[in-house]
């Protein structure tokens, strides 16, 4: 098990982070800044809070160290305070107010480091009607109308795991929100809250469909639309083996070659028949029907004629552009993704796999010199 400060990998290597623990966004959020060489410091609380997951499997804690700390304590919110003076950066993703009444709210963390970038993740954010309340991904997304529009137009809307509101419209903003705030920091000297909620994450992350809505492109209506599953060379289809391919030809010269390979090139003629769509999605269904998705895959590989086979999970890794770009890599036996995005001169890496609930106490009290983090024993 690796040991000491992290290696100097990655662009934000330097920067302190401070983590509260919790689950969901907040955690892969830490992870990603951490991903990018960030020297990220967990707190855990004893006893814990996840969903089930054993830590040892749990990347979203890789490239963390961490530390036990019991905030509702007399010690605890003192230690959480010693670790934000000297960190840059502090994200909790607790409901609003909790972190006061705790003692390490932004109020009193900038008091001890007026410099430091206080990231709050919350669903439906720091304010409004339902800010103290409960809720997960899918109720974010259903409220933002991002959950009306995925799925079939006869079938109530399907749910994307938790990846478009927690991690897309939550995780990925908070990360923004907290790298523009601590490039101010810098330039400034100025500390400040960041207010990330997934509910304005996942609003934001459907601007272009609010503009075509505007524009009478897009109808308020699920699978009716060009990138929804209502255009029939933008979708997914069956193979004979019950395998899926994924089918995505939007531009002309694609589109040609598509229904070229597929065996369809003369039966329709003008693909913006809208009249005509239930055809050609009929057509387009029979004739991937009659072969197997391996098959269909080698007809087209090497075209651009924009198919590709849905994999599982655990088929991503093996294939072949994903290997060689090492998109998928192997640490402490585990495959997982790689860090992303890349940098030419400032590369991230899996350098320690998941953190174990205070298991980094005693080289984090070195490191950032507070030996007030270690345990009082008594002889």
């Amino acid at each position: 098990m690796a040991k000491g400060p992290t290696p100097a990998h990655g662009p934000l290597t330097g920067v302190r982070v401070v983590e509260l623990a919790g689950i969901g966004p907040g955690p892969f959020a830490a992870m990603l800044l951490a991903d990018l060489g960030a020297d990220v410091v967990r707190v855990d609380r004893p006893g814990g809070s996840t969903l089930g997951i054993d830590p040892a499997y749990d990347v979203t804690n890789r490239n963390k160290r961490s530390v036990l700390l019991d905030l509702k304590s007399g010690e605890g919110p003192d230690r959480v305070l010693d670790l934000a003076e000297r960190a840059d950066i502090l994200i909790e993703g607790y409901r609003p107010g909790v972190a006061e009444r705790l003692g390490v709210g932004p109020d009193a963390c900038l008091a001890r480091n007026p410099r430091l970038v206080y990231g709050r993740m919350t669903g439906w954010g720091q304010d409004g009607p339902l800010a103290e309340r409960a809720g997960h991904d899918i109720a974010y997304l259903a409220l933002t109308g991002t959950l009306s529009m995925i799925g079939k137009p006869d079938e109530p809307p399907t749910v994307p795991a938790n990846l478009v509101g927690d991690y897309a419209g939550g995780s990925l903003y908070l990360v923004i929100g907290v790298l523009a705030a601590l490039q101010h920091a810098r330039a400034r000297g100025e500390g400040q809250v960041v207010d990330a909620a997934i509910v304005d994450g996942a609003a934001h992350l459907a601007s272009m469909i609010h503009g075509m809505l505007a524009a009478g492109s897009w109808q308020d209506r699920r699978g009716a639309n060009l990138l929804d599953g209502g255009c029939p060379f933008y979708g997914t289809y069956a193979t004979s083996d019950g395998g899926h391919m994924a089918v995505g030809p939007l531009e002309g010269q694609f589109y040609a070659e598509f229904v070229r390979l597929l065996g369809i090139a003369d039966a329709f003629p003008d693909r913006w028949d809208l009249a005509r769509w239930d055809d050609l999605r009929a057509a387009v269904t029979a004739r991937f029907l009659t072969r197997t998705r391996a098959e269909w895959t080698e007809v087209f590989d090497g075209t651009d004629a924009c198919v590709a086979p849905v994999l599982t999970l655990t088929e991503a890794p093996h294939h072949p552009h994903l290997a060689a770009r090492s998109t998928f890599v192997e640490y402490g036996g585990q495959t997982q993704p790689a860090p992303a995005p890349r940098f030419s001169a400032t590369p991230g890496s899996v350098r320690r796999g998941p953190a174990r609930p205070g298991a980094d106490t005693d080289d984090v009290a070195a490191d950032w010199d507070l030996p007030s983090l270690r345990p009082t024993t008594h002889d």
